[in-house]
């Protein structure tokens, strides 16, 4: 079934998927803040500032108008970076159809309030649209996606049906789509990988080699299925798309925001000079405050996190941090899983 789709962003990830949605035959509508952009990608049919590579169909038109954009809409994604999320719903809300399907695409945490997007989401949304909130994650880089590479991704709902809605919407040839139905393990895993990703280029920026990475990137993974467990996340999801599948893309691509900052940091650079050359959100640097923040109101074990929130925010130097996680006391690699093991007994 072809539909009216509003895609709310306008940056690199918001023009690949909806280049994504006007190639299934959806009439889909950008809106973005910038009307320089949005004049651009009405006029040219390019968004070069965010995904220089990209043509945009037919099918997309673009707008700074936020109410006309998803008044008109039967469903909307929003791929907003993490922190413009609520203000953006807020605005979005009254205008909002009934019975309209919201998919979102951020990989993110609220800083201030430590929660994930689909509770950020509802709280602004009417009581009958919070049910109908999806959230769509996986390994899939912008760059990529524009030009039709083989992609696979993953959708999660508390309503399986809801979830088989949004899979209908992006599915193609080249746009693989799953469902899942644990919303808080798929958008941990999109959320926390980018805590590790700064990792990786971090070490990549220092120079340590492969072995370094392989390490982090598994350890990484340690992390963030200990933290999403105690929040209620299935442990199987971390082993999917929206967790080990996304966590290697972010940390051994190029193309990944977050593995470029953590390799200029490691070079040296200062965090504030990184963020202003990067010129687009970083969303790993809030995630790790964030974080931070929740490992310790649930008592669990995070070292690279804890070490990569020194460097972004206290000031400790790349070189000494990775010292310190080598240096840590002895402990058995399958700690976690037996703990999760013993507590489903």
């Amino acid at each position: 079934m072809k539909r009216t789709v509003a895609v709310l962003g306008a940056g690199s990830w918001g023009t690949a998927l909806a280049i994504v949605l006007a190639d299934n035959g959806h009439r889909v509508t950008l809106w973005g803040r910038s009307a320089e952009t949005v004049d651009e990608i009405n006029a040219r049919r390019t968004n070069r500032r965010y995904l220089s590579d990209a043509v945009l169909p037919a099918g997309v038109t673009a707008t700074t108008n936020l109410g006309a954009a998803v008044s008109a809409a039967d469903a909307v994604l929003v791929v907003t970076p993490s922190h413009a999320v609520r203000d953006v719903v807020r605005r979005a809300a009254p205008h909002l159809r009934d019975g309209v399907l919201v998919v979102h695409a951020a990989k993110g945490l609220e800083t201030d309030t430590l929660k994930r997007m689909s509770e950020v989401i509802r709280e602004e949304l009417p009581a009958p649209l919070g049910r109908r909130v999806a959230v769509l994650s996986g390994p899939s880089h912008a760059e990529e996606v524009c030009r039709k590479s083989p992609t696979t991704v993953v959708v999660a709902a508390e309503d399986h049906g809801v979830a088989q809605e949004a899979q209908d919407l992006f599915i193609n040839a080249y746009f693989r789509v799953y469902t899942n139905p644990d919303v808080v393990g798929v958008e941990l895993g999109g959320a926390l990988k980018n805590i590790i990703a700064l990792g990786a280029g971090l070490s990549d920026g220092l120079g340590y080699g492969d072995n370094a990475k392989a390490a982090l990137i598994t350890r990484g993974l340690a992390e963030i299925g200990r933290l999403g467990y105690r929040m209620g996340a299935n442990p199987l999801t971390f082993a999917g798309l929206a967790g080990v599948g996304d966590l290697v893309v972010t940390c051994t691509s190029r193309h990944s925001r977050n593995w470029r900052a953590g390799y200029r940091l490691g070079q040296g650079a200062s965090l504030e000079d990184v963020l202003a050359q990067m010129g687009m959100v970083v969303e790993g640097v809030r995630t790790t405050k964030a974080a931070y923040r929740l490992a310790k109101r649930y008592g669990v074990e995070m070292p690279i996190t804890e070490q990569l929130y020194a460097v972004l925010f206290e000031g400790k130097p790349p070189k000494q941090a990775v010292e310190e996680l080598m240096g840590r006391d002895r402990t058995h690699e399958w700690e976690w899983i037996v703990q999760v093991r013993d507590a489903a007994r």
